[in-house]
């Protein structure tokens, strides 16, 4: 008998036994009598529908469709994220085009700004500023101590991690050290804003924050003295002395039984070690060895 028939017939329960015979001689007949018995223990959920064969014909269709539109759309989103890609590059590009300048110890340089504006940068110093948008933003970040040489135009603003200096046209310096802010106007008029800290400099002008106490001065010089290989003090702690000797020779220096807060008023070249030395040391009344070629010892009273 046809195998297909007697199995239609057995799930149909309607054998006969001349019938049920033949089933039980098929090969397969022990396997297809457990798939029934087992079947038994499994109950659907009445609460779930079976869809009707009209339905599922409508949702394959349904599901065609949107795969299809979703294909064609594909390439147009490739082309979307290669372009937001290349624009994202180009802003970065246009935007980002920052230019730092930076100095080591005992090394100085001058930079010509897009507006002829000039910067004379001192030992261990650094300026960022933005090229391509220079024209409409004259501002550049300053660490460490410049001379500013700025020419007329829009605002030129100098940004420091203390302070802010807004000009138009003028001469000025401004240093920027740890615990240390100054600045002073040689020709013009510099805004100055560190934290509620506000002045107008005029030229002879010197403002002052150390060690977050703020002072004013007068100076009577038409440059800064480092532009002419010459550091001038007035009146300034002989630790941030000291500190400025180490940046201009690019040496180390130990103190030993030194007041680091003992005021100095003085000067000491660039050129020569030992005069700067004896310039520093002298009126102190203290005394120096140097062991190495890069390693100095100050010792106090």
């Amino acid at each position: 008998m046809d195998k297909e028939y007697l199995i239609k017939k057995w799930l149909n329960e309607d054998l006969t036994d001349s019938e049920k015979q033949a089933f039980n001689e098929l090969d397969d007949a022990t396997v297809n009598q457990y798939v029934i018995d087992s079947a038994k223990y499994f109950k659907s959920d009445p609460s779930q529908k079976i869809a009707d064969f009209d339905n599922l014909k409508a949702q394959y269709k349904a599901s065609k469709k949107t795969t299809k539109k979703l294909t064609w759309f594909n390439p147009f989103i490739k082309i979307a994220s290669i372009v937001f890609v290349l624009l994202a590059l180009y802003l970065t590009f246009i935007y980002n085009n920052n230019i730092v300048v930076k100095t080591l110890a005992s090394q100085k340089t001058t930079i010509q700004l897009p507006d002829s504006s000039q910067v004379e940068l001192n030992a261990l110093s650094s300026i960022e500023y933005n090229d391509r948008n220079w024209e409409n933003k004259r501002t550049l970040i300053l660490n460490g101590e410049a001379y500013f040489k700025v020419a007329k135009g829009n605002s030129f603003q100098v940004k420091t991690t203390t302070g802010l200096v807004t000009v138009v046209g003028t001469k000025f310096n401004v240093k920027q050290r740890k615990n240390y802010f100054e600045v002073k106007c040689f020709e013009g008029e510099v805004n100055v804003v560190s934290d509620t800290i506000v002045r107008q400099l005029s030229a002879g002008d010197v403002y002052l924050i150390l060690d977050g106490k703020f002072s004013k001065a007068k100076t009577l010089a038409g440059s800064p003295k480092w532009t002419q290989n010459i550091s001038e003090f007035n009146a300034i702690p002989i630790g941030e002395v000291i500190a400025e000797l180490e940046r201009q020779y690019k040496i180390e220096v130990v103190s030993k039984n030194i007041d680091v807060t003992r005021l100095f008023t003085g000067i000491f070249p660039h050129d020569n070690l030992e005069n700067a030395l004896i310039a520093i040391t002298q009126p102190m009344n203290m005394t120096y060895e140097i062991n190495t070629s890069n390693l100095v010892v100050i010792h106090g009273n």
